[in-house]
C-alpha cells in the first residue's frame, strides 16, 4: 500500500510539472511587477499558467522560450496559457496567451512564424491570431483595443465557432484584420459583439493608454531581445547582460536563414481626423451665446433656432465603414421648448438615448425620451448615412418618426445631431446631443 501511494504522488508529482512547463524567463523587471504570486525577478523563469500582474509603476518584459517577447506595462494583468513547441513538428505547437486587463505587447517568436494557425492571443472578449506579427493590445473586460507595430494580425469577438477555449486565429466571417500600413488606426471591439470596428483615433491606442518603457524595443528591427536592442534599465543593464548568454544558451536555436536587405516602405504622416463640435448662437433662457453661425476653420454642418453644428477642416475626412454597426449612448445634450403662442420658452432634459448606425446599409435608427414641465414624450427617428459621415432625417412625419435631425460622425469615434420636432401641437422643441461609442461590431 505505501508503494503504491509513494508512486501515485509520484506520478501525480510529474503530472503538475508537465503541466507547469517552462514558457520564458523573465529579461527586465521596473517597478511593482509579480511572477506567479511572487515577486519579479530577472531571469527568473516563467511557467506556463503563471499569472503576471504590473502595478502602477511595473513593467516586466519575458523572454519567451522562442526569442519572442512579451511586455506588460503598468496596471496589467495577463497570463502564458500555454507554450509547448515542436522544432521538429510545427503543426504540433500550441501557444497562448491570454491578457485579463490593461497594456500588453506580444513580439511573434520563431515557433510561432512557423505556425501561425496555432497561435491564440485571448482578450475578455475577443480573440487574437497573426500573421507574423507585433502588436499591442488594450483590453479592459468589456473592450479590446489592438494596435500593430509590424506585420498583421487578424481579431474575432466570441461568436459563432469561436471560443475562448479555442486554438488558433478565428477566421469566420466576423474576422477583421489590422497591418502595420495602417498607421495610426486600431480595431475595437466590445463585449457581445462579433465583428471589430476600425477606427482612426489616435487617442484611444494601446501606446497612448500605457505608454511604453523609455527602454522597450522600438519594434523597427528584429523581433528579438537581445544585444543589439536598446538598453535597458540602467541600473539592470549589467546583470541583464550577464545573463542573456545563459537565457540564449537554454533554447534551441533553428537555423539561420539569410535575409535579404528590404528598403523600408516611405513613412506615412497620419492626420488627426476632423472633429465635430457644436456652438449656441443665440441665447436661450440664461444661456449666453458662445458661437456665431461661422467658425475659422471648420465647415458648418447644420444650424437651427439656437444652436450650430461645425465639423473641422484639418484632419482626415471622415469615411464610412463598409460594413459593420455601432451603437452609441447619450453623452451630453442641451434642449429647450418653445411655446408657439406666448413664444416662451422652458428648458427641457432628455434620457434613455440610442443612436444605431449600419454602416453596411448607410442608415441609423435613433430615439430618447424628453422630460417637459412634468411630461414624457418618446422622440425617434431615421434615415441615411451619407459617405462623409453626415446624416439627416428622410422624412420627419414617416412613422415612427416625429423629429427632424441633421448631424455627424466624428472621426474620434463620437457623434452629434441638431433636433427638432413637436411635443404638442403648441410646443416646439429644439436641442443637441453629443454621443458615445457604446457598441462596435
Amino acid at each position: 500500500m505505501l508503494r503504491h501511494f509513494v508512486f501515485t504522488a509520484a506520478a501525480a508529482l510529474m503530472a503538475g510539472q508537465a503541466l507547469a512547463a517552462e514558457a520564458g524567463k523573465v529579461i527586465f523587471v521596473a517597478g511593482a511587477a509579480q511572477v506567479g504570486g511572487k515577486a519579479a525577478q530577472l531571469n527568473g523563469t516563467v511557467q506556463e499558467g503563471d499569472l503576471l500582474h504590473t502595478g502602477a509603476d511595473g513593467y516586466v518584459y519575458v523572454k519567451t522560450l522562442d526569442n519572442g517577447l512579451f511586455i506588460l506595462r503598468p496596471n496589467t494583468e495577463a497570463r502564458i496559457v500555454s507554450y509547448h513547441i515542436d522544432a521538429a513538428n510545427p503543426s504540433n505547437t500550441r501557444i497562448k496567451l491570454e491578457l485579463l486587463n490593461g497594456v500588453a505587447r506580444s513580439q511573434s517568436g520563431d515557433a510561432v512564424k512557423l505556425a501561425r494557425q496555432n497561435f491564440r492571443f485571448n482578450t475578455p472578449v475577443a480573440a487574437i491570431g497573426v500573421r507574423g506579427t507585433d502588436f499591442t493590445v488594450f483590453t479592459d473586460k468589456d473592450t479590446s483595443r489592438v494596435a500593430v507595430v509590424a506585420g498583421a494580425i487578424t481579431i474575432s469577438g466570441f461568436v459563432g465557432g469561436c471560443r475562448a477555449e479555442g486554438s488558433g486565429p478565428c477566421e469566420g466571417a466576423a474576422a477583421r484584420e489590422l497591418s502595420a500600413a495602417q498607421k495610426g488606426q486600431l480595431l475595437q471591439i466590445q463585449r457581445g459583439q462579433g465583428a471589430a470596428q476600425l477606427l482612426n483615433s489616435p487617442s484611444l491606442l494601446p501606446d497612448v493608454v500605457a505608454p511604453p518603457h523609455v527602454d522597450e524595443p522600438s519594434g523597427k528591427g528584429s523581433s528579438t531581445v537581445g544585444a543589439t536592442e536598446p538598453s535597458l534599465d540602467a541600473k539592470k543593464n549589467l546583470t541583464l547582460q550577464a545573463q542573456l548568454p545563459l537565457i540564449n544558451s537554454s533554447v534551441p536555436q533553428p537555423p539561420v536563414t539569410p535575409v535579404l536587405p528590404v528598403t523600408p516602405p516611405p513613412v506615412v504622416e497620419v492626420q488627426a481626423p476632423q472633429v465635430v463640435s457644436w456652438g449656441r448662437w443665440e441665447k436661450v433662457i440664461d444661456k449666453a451665446p458662445n458661437s456665431t453661425l461661422d467658425k475659422a476653420g471648420a465647415t458648418r454642418v447644420a444650424s437651427n433656432e439656437v444652436y450650430v453644428l461645425f465639423r473641422s477642416d484639418a484632419g482626415a475626412p471622415y469615411v464610412l465603414p463598409e460594413r459593420g454597426n455601432a451603437g452609441f449612448a447619450l453623452s451630453s445634450s442641451e434642449a429647450y421648448v418653445r411655446d408657439t403662442v406666448t413664444l416662451a420658452r422652458t428648458a427641457a432634459s432628455l434620457s434613455n438615448g440610442q443612436l444605431n448606425v449600419d454602416f453596411g446599409r448607410a442608415s441609423y435608427t435613433t430615439s430618447f425620451d424628453v422630460l417637459d414641465q412634468g411630461s414624457s414624450y418618446k422622440m425617434a427617428t431615421f434615415g441615411n448615412v451619407a459617405k462623409d459621415g453626415t446624416f439627416n432625417s428622410s422624412n420627419q412625419f414617416a412613422l415612427p418618426s416625429n423629429m427632424q435631425i441633421n448631424g455627424a460622425l466624428s472621426g474620434d469615434g463620437t457623434a452629434s445631431y441638431l433636433f427638432q420636432g413637436l411635443l404638442t401641437s403648441r410646443r416646439v422643441i429644439s436641442g443637441v446631443t453629443v454621443w458615445a461609442p457604446t457598441v462596435a461590431r
